[in-house]
């Protein structure tokens, strides 16, 4: 009688080989997920610290990813993320930039501008940026309201008008992120570019100066406003936050139209 031996398929040690691989692909993948976390605070505290203003453009590639201390693949995975939550855009030849693309060129933009005017700006703005208020307070992330605190924080610690008008454009844009709306997002870029061009910028300072002229009543009423503004969506309240974001925007034009 012949006996026969079955040979197992896997020998034990293959079987304690094959666990120790996976526990290092899974070390590894860890590792890598750390670094894109980290990665992505990182270019995240750069494009919120000031240094980049919305349509400014950022450093190379190279010399970006040289300056966070990481790879050039892994900057790409998370310029790629931030594109796709609006943080930027990408423009093949030109570079990287801060917020939502441009919906249209440049040339585009200045022709609407000269056919334009501030009322009219004003009539898109108040029909727009309420209702990202609104629903900025529904869906508002963790991430977002930290964010809408540390431009308030900016603004109020400005030392002058050129630091202050740049972390007020910011944080209506953070506000209109914040309401999760790609179509509203787009849009809102279409009418910011529009506001600031150069004849509505200067018009602006103008009338809410905050070094030379200008009043100090001005200046405070906006600095309320933009606090109460933030404190409603921070508590989620839709109805406040649009009602405050609509009086904002109507005082700003009183100021401005009248000035």
């Amino acid at each position: 009688m012949v006996t026969t031996v079955t040979k197992p398929l896997f020998e034990k040690k293959d079987v304690v080989l094959k666990v120790r691989t996976n526990a290092t692909i899974g070390s590894m993948e860890d590792a890598v997920s750390a670094k894109l976390v980290s990665g992505l605070a990182a270019v995240r505290r750069l494009l919120d610290g000031g240094i980049y203003p919305v349509n400014s453009r950022l450093p190379p590639e190279r010399e970006l990813a040289g300056k966070l201390g990481i790879s050039r693949g892994l900057l790409r995975d998370i310029l790629a993320k931030l594109e796709a939550e609006g943080r930027i855009w990408r423009h093949v030849g030109q570079g990287t930039f801060v917020g939502g693309r441009a919906p249209q060129s440049r040339d585009e933009m200045a022709l609407i501008s000269k056919r334009s005017n501030p009322a009219e700006v004003f009539e898109a703005r108040l029909a727009i940026e309420p209702q990202c208020a609104s629903f900025a307070a529904l869906r508002a992330t963790a991430d977002d309201i930290s964010r809408l605190q540390h431009c308030f924080q900016k603004m109020e610690r400005a030392p002058n008008s050129s630091n202050y008008f740049r972390w007020d454009s910011t944080l209506h844009r953070v506000i209109a992120e914040a309401a999760h709306s790609n179509l509203l997002l787009h849009l809102f870029d279409a009418v910011n570019a529009t506001r600031e061009q150069v004849f509505w910028s200067d018009l602006y300072r103008t009338a809410m100066a905050i070094d030379g002229r200008g009043t100090a009543d001005r200046r405070a009423t906006a600095y309320r406003q933009h606090a109460d503004l933030v404190e409603a969506i921070v508590r989620r309240n839709p109805a406040t936050a649009e009602r405050l974001a609509r009086k904002h925007i109507e005082d700003v034009r009183t100021y401005l139209l009248n000035s």
